[in-house]
């Protein structure tokens, strides 16, 4: 909740709301959001298992091993801005990178594949 002037802005799709609790003072804490809808498809990520090595090499293939997004902006060879890398504002980030690994695990451990083509 926003206070502006002459109203208060409601955003609590963006924003956890604040708790106020009386404990040692008035400190403000932030409120964890009580419903993740997407709980269900990162226990789905997670309890994929790897059990062919094409089902290995085509999620290897499919998650990139960096963010393809960041980028060094460059003008007359100097470097004038930097791109950040937006991949940890994927909220499934954590689940696919795991994914991948036990991709990659599962070709090296099982199929003995050499996987340098895939870094």
């Amino acid at each position: 909740m926003l206070k502006t002037i002459n109203q208060r802005i409601f955003l609590p799709a963006f924003v956890s709301p604040l708790e106020e609790k009386n404990q040692k003072g008035s400190k403000k804490q932030f409120a964890r959001p009580n419903l993740d809808l997407l709980q269900p498809l990162r226990q789905w990520l997670d309890k994929i298992e790897i059990q062919n090595q094409k089902l290995a090499k085509f999620i290897a293939k499919l998650i990139p091993a960096q963010c393809p997004f960041e980028r060094d902006i460059m003008l007359f060879g100097r470097k004038i801005a930097h791109i950040p890398p937006m991949c940890k504002l994927n909220p499934l980030y954590n689940e696919l990178v795991y994914l991948r690994f036990r991709a990659l695990c599962y070709l090296v451990d099982q199929c003995g594949e050499d996987i340098q083509s895939y870094c």
